[in-house]
């Protein structure tokens, strides 16, 4: 600042019209800081500093000279937009699953509340409690650590004992390990929290049905069950898939919902679902209804309307649980709050405790 060569390179940035390269290329520190304020005139700077003070430094009258300089140009324009980042289709799809799966954590009562997805998962701790919650007795605490966790070869222990239950469950999970869950791959998250997700539902399901006796359910099952729910009902409504394009309209789910409570759909509030806004209406009303018929739901409408096979696939188990439940005196899964007490004599250290686990492995709520 004191030999002038910073006012030299600042005005030749803002007023490159008005400045000349001696001002840059002279030697002198004082004779520079003179062409210095001689181009600072033309740009209608009022002299509060002279040569002399710039190369002795004054702060005060630097500040003063600095201000002004940038009051007459700065180098902004008003007309200037910064560019706005644009979120592609996938970015909002894994948006919109991360909040499912945050919500259906949450729901499922573990002692850790998830509230940032991708990154409370990255300890391996939380899916621990997950797994633990869904198939109680899986989870090794001898080799599982509680947060904080400081050392990070932990995480990664944590981590790979996630994957392992995982491909216990006969997960698809074809070069993932646990360091791409301590890393936060956003993708490999969403998946094997999907497969979680589903093998919960599904469980959940098999548990309702007398007849399933050890029989897995499938989705083919859940979309049967639907299908077979409205055609009962005298309704002509019909899909092939969860990914059936004719989902988009809503008219399905409500009578899929009527069938299940007849009166828990007033029609005049349905539309014909020809065009954007009407489907919309749609979708949001039967997201209502479901929670009226005390279906626990996560998805939202535009999973509806954009037909998701995955979030579609959770709402039809949902009401189809809700049914089921309806039917009959069937035996529900019910809350336990421990894993096995382990033998006498180790350590105590080793006894961290993951609250929760259910019957015959289902969590009490999902979707």
């Amino acid at each position: 600042m004191q030999d002038g060569e910073a006012y030299a390179y600042l005005l030749s940035t803002l007023a490159p019209e008005l400045s000349s390269k001696t001002m840059i290329e002279t030697a002198d520190p004082k004779e520079r800081a003179q062409k210095v304020l001689e181009t600072a005139e033309k740009l209608d700077c009022t002299r509060y500093v002279t040569s002399k003070d710039i190369v002795e430094g004054s702060a005060n009258l630097n500040l003063a000279f600095v201000a002004q300089i940038f009051q007459n140009r700065n180098g902004l324009s008003t007309n200037t937009v910064a560019p706005v980042h644009q979120d592609t289709p996938d970015d909002v799809e894994a948006s919109r699953e991360e909040r499912a799966f945050r919500l259906w954590i949450n729901s499922l009562g573990i002692p850790t509340y998830v509230n940032h997805l991708f990154e409370d998962v990255r300890t391996g701790w939380v899916m621990l409690e997950v797994l633990d919650k869904i198939s109680p007795g899986s989870v090794n605490r001898k080799h599982a650590s509680k947060p904080p966790i400081i050392m990070p070869f932990r995480k990664v222990e944590n981590c790979n004992q996630v994957i392992k239950i995982g491909k216990e469950l006969n997960f698809s999970l074809v070069n993932v390990a646990g360091n791409d869950i301590v890393q936060g791959n956003k993708k490999l998250i969403l998946a094997f929290l999907w497969q979680l997700m589903r093998t919960s539902i599904l469980q959940l399901l098999k548990n309702l049905r007398s007849h399933s006796k050890e029989k897995e359910i499938t989705d083919a099952d859940i979309l049967i069950l639907a299908n077979n729910k409205v055609k009962e009902s005298g309704k002509t409504s019909h899909i092939e898939s969860f990914k059936d394009k004719t989902i988009a309209d809503g008219v399905f789910f409500l009578e899929l919902l009527s069938a299940v409570q007849s009166r828990v759909v007033d029609w005049n509030m349905v539309k014909k679902g020809e065009d954007e806004d009407e489907r919309k209406l749609n979708a949001t009303y039967i997201i209502s209804v479901a929670r009226k018929l005390g279906c626990t739901v996560f998805l939202l409408p535009e999973d509806i309307m954009e037909v998701n096979p995955k979030m579609i696939l959770t709402l039809t188990a949902s009401i189809m649980y809700r049914s089921l439940q309806n039917q009959g005196p069937y035996q529900c899964p019910g809350p336990q709050d421990a894993l096995p007490e382990e033998e006498e004599g180790e350590e105590e250290e080793e006894e961290e405790d993951f609250e929760g686990g259910v019957e015959d492995g289902v969590s009490k709520t999902t979707t």
